[in-house]
């Protein structure tokens, strides 16, 4: 029989989707490869056309950056006035999103979707915004890079080096109609040249990091993918609310059926190999049957083995209960509206295929929208663990020894009614064993209450009695009926009882997530939650339990079903690889198979949470492969609760980090007003003296004032750095002579020590900010000067290796303690380390951490290598470093 791919019956589930749309406005997304393809521009003429159709259109915020051409399409629209919203000390300009309501356009124009609105806004995100305006029912247009595609960022961060933080949801993508606004890399790269991106500075600074041509192919093959793969989902979504039959092979659509055969795991190779040849996604799925019940240890590891194998090469993964395995497939064939098949056939006799039929040839015949692969494996699918022959499953002796009471009891009672009754309603009699026996004990059974009732029915009431020999044609015709009917009734029972009992473990399994969630759904403890976990997931699936998570810079148990359970070396080494990686590792998946624990990741997007770790008391896999469906259900949901508490506290820590910086703003707001009024007049004074004062006194007055004015000058561009506001005057600047005029300037800072600089002539220029680097070197020296021994050399020293440029300040002190380097780089923190009284705020290696985080440099901190003294230093990496011309003439 051949199905129907699409019945004619809608799905209620793309029904509800689709009911849920009603009301809402429409979205429709400008997607772009890049800046500067144009998204923008497209938009406004779309809603120019929209305009001049009739449909009632405001610009609810247009980003111009500068474009003539873009803000030309913008002088024809209504442009709804952006709100001024205070922040900092800074008056930033936000869409108004109450303004745009009450106005209630048909369709309103809403540039950059992944914009962070300014704090205070009532939603932090422009795409919350948008979602607002849809429930409103007002139609928008909005525009988009494909970098800022949530389940892409790691993606594009991978070959751009550049990880943005304003991200968009795959949801807003999926709900949406997209538009792909593509131009050619090298067309691109000629506009970003002739300053229609960029200003001319920023320009050419982009084309040599992200403005790449190899960067934009990859990135415009990600954008022209991620828009077909969208479309495809709005297709198929489109189809099953609709019924509508066929594969709609748009695109292709691969799955390989996998089974508890040796070969499994080339099954998944070969689907993996096909899928990256046609581009399309690919699902490993394994039918549940009846006899999945029975199989061997060694055959759940198989299964499990080979849906551990699809999951690591990206396959999608899928357990379907079902009768048969081909009623299972042609089912998911027909939801999964796929158009490619990939199957194995293994080596059977012919008796073989003549009693049970051949699988393959069967979907061959019956499924003729799709297309199958046949590949070859390894036969022996019916031995056992060991290369027995397994023996064939015909139900236990206790069914059969109930059974044959039965048609005793049966005979019994038809033998005693005989008088009463005429042989048409004795055979009636016989059926009750029939049905029972397939009801309790399954189809063989059945079969075998049917051919014992034929018998009995013969031997005790058909004449001649006592004999299976039968006198009269029509007796032999109530024989024969009778067989027939009891062989045909412990069919249809014997089916409708597997089919319930795939009903009941389904129902089982959706009642134990449903219980799982609701129990820790209501949690708002990390530590309780990861207990209950832990408690929930031993209940469920009879195995012990670990969750791991980070507690700082190691991987720890948070919680575990047992408080006693410890793990060994080669145990941490695989949950450290799958925290690490996001993969499963540990027995029963392709890496460290050593340990006794399987490890799976619990992920949140592209975020690991932490790693539940399951082993089993006997020798085998931890989980089973039915069980492994309900294993990752549970880790899912585990994620969501997880997911939900960090949030949570990251939230808490947002708020408390958000007051500190109000102090800390205030605080330098403070002292730029308080100090530098003063300094303006004691400099002044100071030059006023020089016509009545001693020349020392007039020299320490300008000095310790014109430190003072640095330490001022200081404090407003750190907080300029913080603020994001600060402007780089980048150019190629020679660090012996940066680090002569530093030395000369905090000569001051510097009495009492040797100063040596050893800083090679020969080094080469480095792009910096010289007014930066400058207050970088005076700090540090400044520090160094401060915790260096009195008397005790200080060394400047400049090297070039690896391709990378270092100038380090080498002091003779105590150093700095083993382990908290790092933190001498934090705002007012101090680290005492020695027993002088050593005054300063704690604030001059912090901001030489930000200016040199500004220039795009790394700044280290640690001991010298002799363990005399504390070494700070300016890593100058390549990018930053000017390549001296080629001496070789051209010929």
């Amino acid at each position: 029989m051949t199905p129907v791919i699409g019945d004619g019956r809608p799905d209620p589930d793309a029904l509800l989707r689709a009911t849920a749309q009603e009301g809402r406005g429409r979205l429709k997304i400008f997607l772009g490869a890049a800046p500067g393809v144009g998204k923008t521009y497209e938009m406004l003429s779309e809603g120019a056309a929209r305009r001049r159709d009739g449909i009632d259109v405001v610009a609810g915020v247009v980003e111009t950056h500068g474009r003539v051409e873009t803000e030309a399409l913008t002088r024809g629209h209504e442009i709804v006035p952006r709100r001024d919203v205070a922040y900092e000390g800074r008056t930033l300009r936000e869409m108004d999103l109450d303004a745009i309501l009450a106005r209630a356009p048909r369709l309103a124009l809403v540039d950059e979707l992944a914009h962070t609105n300014a704090p205070g806004s009532r939603h932090p995100k422009r795409f919350q915004d948008v979602e607002e305006l849809l429930a409103a029912g007002i139609d928008v247009y909005s525009t988009v890079n494909i970098q800022h595609v949530e389940s892409l960022n790691d993606v594009v961060a991978s070959f751009t080096r550049v990880r943005v933080r304003e991200t968009v949801p795959d949801s807003i993508l999926e709900q949406a109609e997209i538009e792909v606004v593509d131009i050619p890399p090298d067309e691109l790269i000629e506009r970003l040249k002739a300053g229609k991106v960029y200003l001319p500075e920023e320009a050419t600074r982009a084309l040599g990091h992200f403005f790449s041509k190899s960067n934009l192919s990859a990135l415009r093959e990600l954008a022209l993918r991620r828009a077909a793969q969208a479309v495809d989902a709005r297709m198929l979504d489109d189809v099953r609310a609709l019924g509508l039959g066929g594969t709609w092979a748009g695109g292709d659509r691969i799955v390989v059926a996998i089974n508890e055969l040796p070969g499994a795991d080339l099954l998944v190779r070969a689907a993996k190999r096909v899928a990256d040849g046609l581009r399309g996604p690919w699902t490993a799925v394994f039918i549940e049957t009846p006899r999945a019940a029975h199989f061997t240890d060694e055959q759940h590891g198989r299964v499990a083995a080979a849906m551990t194998l699809a999951t690591q090469l990206g396959a999608a993964v899928a357990t379907v209960p079902a009768p048969n395995v081909v009623a299972g497939i042609q089912s998911f064939l027909a939801d999964a509206r796929a158009t490619q098949l990939i199957l194995g056939k293994s080596r059977r006799s012919r008796w073989f295929e003549l009693r049970h039929g051949s699988v393959v040839d069967r979907l061959i015949r019956d499924t003729p929208d799709v297309t199958v692969y046949v590949l070859p494996v390894p036969a022996g699918g019916e031995k056992g663990p060991h290369g027995q022959r397994r023996p064939a499953r015909w139900g236990t002796p206790t069914g059969y020894a109930i059974v044959t009471a039965l048609v005793g009891t049966v005979t019994a009672i038809a033998s005693a009614l005989f008088h009463v009754l005429d042989l048409g309603n004795v055979a009636l009699l016989y059926l009750l064993p029939v049905m029972a026996a397939a009801s309790l004990f399954g189809l063989r059974t059945g079969l075998y209450a049917g051919l014992a009732s034929s018998l009995a029915y013969n031997f005790f009431f058909l004449p001649p009695t006592g004999t299976l020999t039968i006198s009269n044609p029509e007796n032999l015709i109530s024989v024969v009926v009778l067989l027939g009917v009891a062989f045909a009734t412990s069919q249809l029972t014997g089916r409708v009882r597997a089919q319930a009992d795939l009903a009941a473990a389904s129902a089982r399994t959706n009642a134990t997530l449903a219980g799982f969630l609701r129990q820790i759904a209501g949690v708002n403890d990390s530590d309780v939650a990861a207990q209950m976990i832990c408690d929930d997931v031993r209940r469920l699936l009879d195995v012990q339990v670990v969750l791991l998570g980070t507690t700082g810079a190691d991987l720890d148990i948070l919680a575990a079903s047992d408080p006693t359970y410890r793990l060994d070396t080669m145990d941490n080494a695989a949950a450290s690889w799958a925290f690490n990686t996001g993969k499963p590792a540990g027995k029963g998946s392709g890496t460290l198979t050593a340990s006794e624990w399987l490890f799976h990741p619990i992920k949140a997007g592209d975020r690991v949470l932490g790693v539940l770790g399951v082993a089993s008391d006997t020798v085998g896999n931890p989980v089973r492969a039915d069980q492994l469906p309900l294993l990752s259900s549970l880790i899912d949901q585990s994620a969501l609760v997880l997911e939900r508490l960090r949030l949570q506290t990251e939230m808490r820590d947002v708020e408390v980090v958000r007051t500190r910086d109000r102090l800390r703003a205030a605080l330098l707001s403070s002292v730029s007003h308080d100090l530098r009024t003063p300094l303006t007049a004691v400099i002044a004074a100071a030059a006023q003296l020089r016509h009545g004062a001693t020349p020392e006194l007039i020299g320490t007055i300008e000095s310790e004032a014109q430190r003072l004015n640095r330490f001022v000058a200081n404090l407003l561009d750190m907080a300029r750095v913080e603020a994001g506001a600060l402007k780089l005057n980048v150019e190629a600047t020679d660090l012996s002579d940066a680090v002569t005029g530093a030395s000369h300037d905090a000569r001051r800072a510097l009495e009492g020590h040797d100063v040596r600089l050893d800083v090679p002539p020969d080094l080469p220029l480095v792009r910096v900010d010289p007014q930066l680097l400058h207050h970088c070197l005076l700090n540090l020296l400044d520090n160094a000067g401060r915790y260096g021994d009195p008397g005790a050399e200080i060394v400047i020293k400049g090297t070039n290796r690896f391709g990378e440029v270092r100038l380090a300040v080498l002091d003779h002190g105590p150093g700095l303690p083993p382990g908290r380097e790092a933190e001498v780089f934090e705002t007012f923190k101090r680290l005492e380390g020695s027993d002088r009284a050593i005054g300063g705020t704690g604030l001059g290696l912090a901001i030489v951490k930000a200016f040199a985080e500004a220039m795009e440099m790394v700044v280290e901190a640690g001991n010298r290598p002799d363990g005399k003294g504390a070494a700070f230093t300016l890593v100058f990496p390549p990018p930053l470093i000017v390549r001296a011309p080629s001496t070789e003439s051209v010929s």
